[in-house]
């Protein structure tokens, strides 16, 4: 399975849900807090080029954010990306 990393912060509602839907899915994945480290804020904002909150990656593709998670889930494509 490749690797699933979420930017989120303590008090994002949709960070919560992304990894409610990880966790229910017994998806592991890497939680980086930007709220408690600028330069992980920034890292993110370079690869997304975005600011909101969650930003998730699956391996070097970029989902975006917990509404774009769950249509991915719903297109089918969310098991796909997952595959090694």
């Amino acid at each position: 399975m490749k690797k699933v990393i979420i930017y989120s912060t303590r008090i994002c509602p949709f960070c919560v849900r992304a990894k409610n839907f990880f966790n229910k899915k017994d998806i592991p994945y890497q939680d980086i807090m930007v709220d408690q480290d600028p330069e992980q804020l920034k890292i993110m904002m370079d690869k997304s080029q975005r600011q909101s909150v969650p930003q998730i990656f699956i391996g070097d593709y970029h989902v975006g954010g917990f509404d774009d998670l769950i249509e991915h889930d719903m297109d089918g494509k969310l098991d796909k990306l997952l595959e090694e």
